[in-house]
């Protein structure tokens, strides 16, 4: 397609153009996105030029910028299709999934979740693609990786797709109650109301996933949070069971933990061990990824700065950081080659 400048010159047609033609029209308004944010988000990471008319949708570009364009509409469309909403976040993830570079599982590997709210959550990237698989096929799960890539969300996601099929009965969520680097003293309120702000991030994420259904799981006791001195001595059954933030549990409680899976039950272990708030770094889930690795029945999901879902700044800031402390990115390189 020829394209006209302001002084009347012509450039000669190297880019190229197709058009597709989508059957719902009423679609397309979400297809594009609030003022075309989803059509410029394709046009500023592909290099490409998107023009939408009606049920139509004509793409420019160079051969294989635009049959990535092509693939990521068709995509996109497929979700509207079943019924979902549309983020920018869901149009980056389409963009790395039909990226020539990306050499992991494809965009479907790992499924959709599915919750009783009918809210479905997808891999983003081609480790959490993965991550869900292992969750699929491993009784014992560790999602290592920097903060922000997801390794909580999907693990209570999935959690609660195993409580909507009926797989499991109960979802435990468990993290070590302590403090990033500050002491906050004694706080005021009962047993519950002094453990709350630990538990807040896992309490984010369920209401997330499930949202107000997630109040009434936990006053049943279908979903039970609690902090991980409160595991010892039980025996979880018929359960799937998350330990968030685990780089921050010594070796003892990490044996506590681990030996705590009953019958028919899941666990997944998530932790970034470049953040641990332990004197000794961490030590416990460094123990654990040494012993259980080749036992059978264990998987590891490792994530990087690439794949980290939140703002992209979060991305550049991860980054920075490794970039400025060479002994981070060390200790993070050499557990993903254990």
């Amino acid at each position: 397609m020829s394209r006209r400048h302001g002084n009347g010159e012509v450039d000669a047609p190297s880019r190229e153009q197709v058009t597709l033609e989508f059957k719902r029209n009423a679609l397309l308004p979400s297809l594009a996105g609030s003022h075309s944010r989803n059509l410029v988000r394709l046009e500023q990471r592909l290099g490409v030029r998107v023009a939408q008319r009606g049920n139509l949708i004509a793409v420019e570009g160079t051969p294989e910028a635009r049959e990535q364009a092509v693939t990521v509409l068709r995509a996109l469309y497929e979700r509207l299709e079943a019924g979902e909403d549309l983020t920018l976040g869901d149009v980056d993830a389409e963009i790395a999934f039909a990226s020539p570079a990306n050499l992991g599982p494809p965009r479907d590997a790992g499924g959709h979740l599915r919750t009783a709210t009918g809210k479905v959550t997808r891999a983003r990237s081609a480790a959490q693609a993965a991550y869900i698989e292992l969750m699929r096929t491993h009784e014992l799960v560790f999602g290592l990786g920097p903060a922000g890539t997801g390794k909580t969300y999907l693990a209570a996601a999935f959690g609660a797709h195993l409580l909507h099929e009926r797989r499991v009965e109960r979802l435990i969520l468990s993290r070590p109650a302590l403090e990033a680097g500050e002491r906050l003293g004694f706080l005021p309120g009962d047993l519950k109301e002094k453990i709350d702000p630990y538990l807040r991030p896992l309490y984010d994420a369920l209401f997330d996933v499930l949202g107000d259904r997630c109040t009434k799981l936990m006053e049943t006791g279908t979903i039970e949070v609690a902090p991980l001195a409160f595991m010892r001595g039980r025996t979880l059954s018929r359960a799937f069971v998350i330990l968030d933030e685990a780089q921050n549990c010594t070796p003892a409680q990490m044996k506590m933990f681990l030996t705590r899976l009953g019958e028919e039950s899941r666990m997944v272990v998530t932790g970034d061990p470049s953040q641990s708030d332990l004197p000794g770094g961490p030590e416990g889930l460094d123990q654990a990824i040494h012993y259980l690795q080749g036992v059978a029945g264990v998987g590891f999901a490792r994530f990087s700065a690439a794949d980290v879902v939140r703002h992209p700044l979060v991305t550049r800031i991860v980054a920075a950081y490794d970039a400025h402390d060479p002994g981070s990115k060390t200790r993070r390189t050499k557990r993903e080659r254990e």
